[in-house]
């Protein structure tokens, strides 16, 4: 070990696996032993299970994100994106989020660039499409829905009000159904608000190219939400696939056609493109493939100072047979995140890594406020044992003492407050208004 000169370790995004691998190097080693170097465009971690409680008004939006300089106060962290790595020379090319690129050496890497939507050459997707990844989509949702309910208590034209209150998400994964159940959930509790609607003036789709919901719950805990999400009158389309939605026609494949002012696209991830910008080898679904250790390995031939976990590595899933690969869920991104911090603080004292293996403990899922289902360790729940189980398990797992403070208080108040279901619309136009009332006047206006 070289006192003289730390090792320098650059961790690449900030999300699950980026945050938590950072924060545990940082206590594992010393400023003598490594400099630990974060690198993400964004100044915070967002806690992506809670975004559909954000979304709904359940928690504060800023509650379910976590401030990088806050959290990782030893560490150094780079306001920018990673364009490109070059590990041969163990180099990061890194935009700032201003000035010129500059370049970054390291002696370890850590890989974790997460995911991005995972979408379809579907036409009109692209142009009335909303995702749910970020919490600036589930804010704009969420201003959108309430948005729309405005829009169709104010006309009268009642194709514009059964568009506005048509409201389509694409998906049936744990982030498709949570949102559905969350938004359905918050737009029922505005109604109460809104005299000229009726709550069966809404219509909620849900569009699941499978046979079954929820893919990694057993099949009846699948059948029980399709059951309660039908007691809620959503309309639930298996075995169907969106095939167009331009200007906001949504089409089926099962011969149906709508129209739909919301159109939500929860149907899947894929690696970050950035990974394409590097050298590093990768799999059939572009993943980064890696040993149990967390080392990146090509072939047989591990990548030295190279190391992957998350949504976008392929880490061998050493609990079931030869071939499965861990999925990418935040249960396994947080524990890989800390056997992969433990891994290199062992490789800089000169030891040798450590093998990751968790079998899958189960799933929790929302289904809006006192609804749920959960299946952990082979135990079912449902309804609110399963909600409480999935506040609870979600609560203890964000980073931070502060924000479990808050998302506590957050959930505590909404026992005795009402839901906040005001759009704040102008948000994500915030100059519009003061750009009108400062344009120009002209010349031939003045002169009159």
């Amino acid at each position: 070990m070289d006192d003289v000169n730390p090792k320098r370790i650059l961790v690449v995004g900030a999300g699950h696996v980026g945050l938590y691998a950072a924060l545990r190097l940082s206590k594992k080693l010393s400023s003598r032993e490594a400099e630990v170097v974060v690198v993400d465009p964004q100044p915070h971690m967002t806690y992506q299970p809670f975004l559909p409680e954000a979304a709904a008004g359940n928690i504060s939006p800023r509650h379910s994100v976590v401030p990088l300089r806050r959290e990782l106060r030893k560490c150094k962290i780079v306001a920018g994106a990673v364009t490109r790595i070059d590990h041969s020379r163990k180099t990061a090319v890194v935009q700032p989020i201003v000035g010129p690129t500059r370049e970054i050496p390291y002696d370890h890497v850590v890989v974790a660039p997460g995911s991005v939507s995972r979408t379809l050459p579907i036409p009109g997707l692209h142009e009335h499409g909303i995702g749910f990844k970020t919490i600036g989509e589930a804010i704009y949702l969420r201003n959108h829905v309430l948005d729309r309910l405005d829009v169709a208590a104010a006309t009268p034209d009642p194709d514009v009000r059964r568009s506005a209150l048509t409201f389509t998400f694409v998906g049936g994964g744990y982030a498709g159904i949570e949102a559905l159940a969350e938004m359905e959930d918050m737009a029922r509790d505005a109604l109460r608000y809104y005299p000229e609607l009726e709550p069966d003036d809404m219509r909620w789709v849900l569009v699941e190219a499978t046979q079954r919901v929820l893919p990694e719950v057993d099949r009846d805990m699948g059948a029980y939400t399709v059951q309660q999400l039908l007691k809620r009158n959503m309309d639930i389309r298996l075995d169907t696939r969106l095939e167009s939605c331009v200007d906001g026609v949504v089409k089926l494949s099962d011969g149906d056609s709508f129209r739909s002012d919301t159109i939500v696209w929860t149907a899947g991830v894929k690696p970050s493109p950035m990974l394409d910008r590097t050298d590093f080898p990768r799999d059939e679904r572009r993943r980064v493939t890696c040993l149990p250790t967390l080392q990146v390995v090509d072939g047989d031939r591990v990548v030295e100072g190279a190391w992957s976990a998350g949504d976008c590595a392929a880490v061998p899933d050493l609990t079931k047979e030869p071939g499965n690969y861990c999925s990418p869920s935040a249960q396994h991104a947080v524990r890989q995140a800390a056997r992969m911090a433990d891994n290199i603080a062992l490789v800089v004292r000169g030891r040798e890594p450590v093998d990751y293996k968790h079998k899958h403990a189960g799933s929790v899922a929302s289904l809006g406020l006192h609804k749920g289902v959960a299946q952990v360790y082979g135990i079912k729940m449902k309804g609110w044992p399963a909600w409480f189980m999935h506040r609870t398990y979600h609560m203890s797992r964000i980073p931070s003492f502060n924000r479990k403070v808050r998302v506590v208080v957050d959930w505590s108040l909404a026992f005795f407050l009402k839901r906040e279901v005001v759009a704040l619309g102008q948000l994500h136009d915030p100059r519009e208004e003061f750009a009108e009332a400062s344009q120009p006047i002209p010349v031939t206006s003045r002169a009159a």
